[in-house]
């Protein structure tokens, strides 16, 4: 499907720590929106060090003043006024910088990366801001996974860089999850640490006007559903709805719960399982298999309505 450009650009944040599943996230609510109205962001482009400088200043990407958040939320206000901008690239593979990139945003722009809630003026350029916090075990996992098999590190070095962040992981990203509308943390089932399912627990927000889940509570009163449920929790001290879909939800629950969203928004309809979608939920396995996740698919789904409701309500 294509949307018409018609309004300025819907922009979603998607912040986490490093290797926190930010990029998987993306891909699948790109392929909802459909690839050709999405541009895509990384804010690690916005580096003011290369790898090598970094390592001699002994600063990390993870703190500020190793970036230029001020370009950064420049950029980021040109395109949400649907202006182009010239983006910097930072080469994770090589840790140095490619040529700028001329870049027009699409009817959605996604930004992901580091520190894009680090700053008031930077927060206030979305209209949907996600956080991921999987558990420090499981990003210490994809991490050493992610460095040494597609950035060349061995898994010494990247333990070592992982103990050298953590101050700065401390201080300066997970604070940016009192910013978000939408906190997304997928975990190990109990007695399943080395598996490849998840878990995964959504905090919404009141921030911005969630589905209505009341059918799920409906369900609830009459009997138990033990793989989906819906329930009031406080986050940073904040009430919240929190919603939770194990990885052995069966397919009549899943479905039960995207008809839910695409009953709400038609023109999600076809991304529904009932639409023969096969293409939301897919990661990697641990030996490189390709793996479908109900819990991952729900959850690109659920950002993307939040996406296409934001056309509307502006």
């Amino acid at each position: 499907m294509r949307f018409k450009m018609t309004h300025r650009p819907i922009i979603l944040g998607i912040v986490g720590d490093s290797a926190a599943g930010k990029t998987t996230l993306t891909r699948g609510i790109a392929q909802v929106l459909g690839e050709e109205n999405v541009t895509v962001i990384c804010t690690d482009d916005y580096h003011r060090y290369d790898r090598k400088q970094r390592a001699e200043m002994d600063i990390t990407a993870l703190n500020p003043d190793c970036n230029y958040l001020d370009i950064m939320q420049q950029h980021l206000t040109l395109l949400r006024t649907g202006q182009p901008i010239l983006k910097p690239i930072y080469n994770h593979h090589h840790g140095t910088f490619d040529a700028p990139e001329y870049i027009k945003p699409n009817r959605f722009v996604i930004v992901e990366g580091l520190l894009g809630y680090s700053t008031r003026g930077v927060r206030d350029n979305y209209d949907v801001k996600v956080y991921l916090a999987p558990p420090e075990s499981l990003r210490s996992k994809w991490k050493i996974k992610r460095d040494t098999m597609k950035r060349g590190y061995s898994e010494e070095d990247v333990v070592l860089a992982l103990k050298q962040r953590e101050p700065d992981s401390e201080a300066f990203i997970r604070p940016q999850r009192k910013s978000a509308d939408v906190v997304v943390t997928f975990y190990h089932p109990d007695g399943d640490e080395n598996g490849t399912n998840l878990n995964v627990r959504l905090v919404l927000r009141p921030t911005i006007p969630h589905p209505d889940f009341s059918e799920i509570l409906q369900q609830q009163n009459g009997h138990h559903i033990e793989a989906v449920r819906l329930g009031l929790d406080r986050d940073m001290g904040k009430p919240v709805d929190v919603l939770e879909i194990d990885s052995h939800a069966t397919l009549e629950q899943v479905n039960a719960l995207e008809m839910i969203l695409c009953n709400e928004l038609p023109s999600l309809k076809n991304f529904c399982s009932s639409g023969g979608n096969q293409n939301l939920g897919i990661l990697t396995g641990t030996t490189g298999e390709i793996l479908q996740s109900y819990p991952l698919a729900l959850t690109q789904l659920l950002i993307a309505y939040h996406m296409i409701k934001a056309t509307k309500l502006i």
